[in-house]
């Protein structure tokens, strides 16, 4: 059992409070999911030729401000620091530095990549993860967030969500899929998808980020999956300009929709969507069973 959250502005205005309105819902998940939390956030998108890395290492005792002053020096990198986090904006090749980072610092995780995404996720209550990343100070576009409840594998931040495979790509999911592990293999070898968890979630991450990179639209990509992806689920999907939502068709996870001309915002239950302003005149749904949701520019 897991809470899904997403908020999608409508209202340029509102970017501000974006992370404001979202702490509350992330929060209100911490029910359903009380053993790790995380968030893709969109926001701050670098020019075009640039890419935006979000990086991570768990050593309590690691230096972020040598390895920040070192990609500063040697790759001109625009560096912000949250907890143990650094998101870096760099104009030179992406795949270059990764091989420098694994190098030099192999505790360095990569989290996320694109021109607006970052990904931060951490072992602990919702709350305690929304505190540490001053979630509610964040600014941006939309957001989707995840609360886990840990019932087939350990308690990782590698094994939290959301989970990226593809350039501002995200992926958060309450369900079960049955076929991963065969999915998963065809991917790896077929399909020049990497894995770095043996979580389905990012099973099915991978499979979308391969459907876009054929061409297809997200909305395309999901109608596919009703076909490829085996077992119940919810996914809530952020990319660059745009958020969608999809139930299997079963629908047996909850999941329930609202809408008013300023935002659009999904949950796993009604607690999260109750203090978003607006609410009480907001068009209130539950997502049909195998039926593609999507808004902006997907």
């Amino acid at each position: 059992m897991c809470g899904i959250v997403g908020l999608y502005l409508k209202n340029k205005d509102l970017e501000s409070q974006l992370g404001e309105l979202f702490a509350p819902m992330l929060i209100g998940m911490s029910d359903r999911g009380p053993d790790s939390a995380g968030l893709a956030v969109y926001h701050d998108t670098v020019d075009q030729g640039q890419t935006k890395l979000t990086l991570q290492c768990l050593g309590k005792d690691f230096d972020w401000a040598e390895i920040g002053s070192a990609l500063e020096a040697r790759f001109q990198a625009k560096v912000n620091y949250r907890s143990n986090y650094i998101s870096i904006s760099i104009a030179k090749d992406r795949n270059g530095i990764k091989a420098w980072l694994l190098e030099n610092y192999p505790a360095v995780n990569v989290m996320s990549e694109g021109q607006s995404i970052e990904i931060v996720k951490e072992v602990g209550r919702p709350e305690s993860v929304v505190d540490r990343f001053d979630v509610r100070s964040m600014e941006g576009t939309h957001i989707i967030g995840h609360t886990r409840m840990a019932t087939e594998s350990a308690v990782t931040t590698a094994g939290s969500h959301p989970f990226t495979t593809g350039q501002d790509f995200c992926l958060v999911h309450n369900g079960s899929l049955s076929n991963h592990n065969r999915l998963r293999k065809h991917l790896s070898q077929h399909c020049g998808i990497t894995f770095e968890t043996e979580n389905d979630s990012e099973v099915a991450a991978g499979y979308l980020t391969y459907q876009l990179q054929q061409g297809k639209t997200l909305h395309e990509a999901l109608t596919s999956a009703l076909d490829d992806l085996d077992g119940f689920y919810t996914f809530a999907i952020g990319t660059e300009n745009g958020f969608a939502v999809l139930r299997d068709p079963v629908a047996c996870k909850p999941a329930i929709l609202a809408e008013t001309g300023d935002w659009v915002a999904m949950a796993s239950e009604y607690t999260s969507l109750a203090d978003l302003p607006g609410i009480k005149d907001a068009k209130l749904w539950e997502p049909e069973p195998a039926t593609v949701y999507t808004w902006g520019d997907v």
